[in-house]
């Protein structure tokens, strides 16, 4: 397993809507908040943490949406794990 890296440029307005559509389509690691070349907010996503326990980053990210005219979001993802190689079965014959 490795991680992928993508990028998002929102207006103010759309940060907060944006950052709780990617948090909810899941394997989400870490959430980057930039404007320009500064990092404004920077928040890791642990498994479950979509629900209550990401209030407080997304009641910041709704402070910040007021703030920044516009910005980038930059999401670490978990890539998938490939699939597992195929079983390989080896029939023996008896010889007679």
């Amino acid at each position: 397993m490795g991680q992928t890296w993508e990028s998002f440029k929102v207006k103010g307005d759309d940060l907060l809507g944006r950052v709780k559509e990617i948090l909810h389509e899941g394997n989400v690691r870490r959430v980057v908040i930039k404007q320009g070349a500064r990092t404004i907010v920077e928040f890791p996503v642990t498994v479950g943490v979509v629900g209550a326990l990401a209030a407080p980053s997304l009641a910041a990210v709704g402070t910040l949406a007021a703030l920044l005219t516009e910005c980038t979001i930059e999401v670490e993802r978990e890539r998938d794990a490939p699939p597992p190689p195929p079983t390989v079965r080896v029939s023996r014959k008896k010889k007679s």
